[in-house]
C-alpha cells in the first residue's frame, strides 16, 4: 500500500554540521520538538520524552557524517512511527528536511495537523539556532 508522504523542510542560516549536531543531541528537542517533546530524559540507555500522545520512547540513528537524523518513536500504545530526517548542506547554510509518512488510521485533516506541527517545530529550530548564541553550543 502506497502511504501519503510529504517532504517539509526549512533553510537555516548556519553551518550544517552546526545545525546537525545541535539536533543530533536529544537533550536539544524540548528547546525545538514542542510537538515531540516537552522534557526528554535518558533512562537506562533509552531516550523517554513526554509528549502530547503520552509517554514515548525515541531512538535516534547512530552519530554519522552524513546528516541523517532519522528517530523511531514508540508509542504508548506499543505502535512505532519511523522519521526520517536530514540535515543537507545548503551553500553556506543548511536545510533541515522531515519526510512526514500518513500512517494508516489517519484522517486527510490529521495528517495536515501532523504537517503543521512538524512544521511550527522546523521553525522554532530555525528561529533557535538563527538567533541565540547559546544554541551555537549544541
Amino acid at each position: 500500500m502506497v502511504r501519503e508522504t510529504r517532504h517539509l523542510g526549512v533553510r537555516i542560516q548556519r553551518d550544517a554540521a552546526d545545525v546537525y549536531a545541535f539536533c543530533a543531541e536529544p537533550a536539544n528537542l524540548p528547546r525545538w520538538a514542542a510537538g515531540l517533546s516537552g522534557s526528554i530524559a535518558q533512562v537506562d540507555g533509552r531516550w523517554l520524552a513526554d509528549s502530547p500522545m503520552g509517554r514515548v520512547e525515541v531512538e535516534f540513528a547512530p552519530r554519522n557524517p552524513f546528516g541523517v537524523l532519522d528517530h523511531l518513536v514508540r508509542l504508548p500504545g506499543g505502535d512505532t512511527v519511523e522519521n526520517p530526517m536530514r540535515v543537507l548542506r545548503d551553500g553556506e547554510g543548511a536545510e533541515v528536511v522531515f519526510t512526514l509518512r500518513r500512517r494508516d488510521g489517519v484522517t486527510e485533516e490529521e495528517f495536515e495537523a501532523d504537517a503543521d506541527a512538524v512544521l511550527a517545530d522546523l521553525e522554532a529550530l530555525k528561529r533557535l539556532l538563527e538567533s541565540h548564541e547559546d544554541a551555537r553550543r549544541g
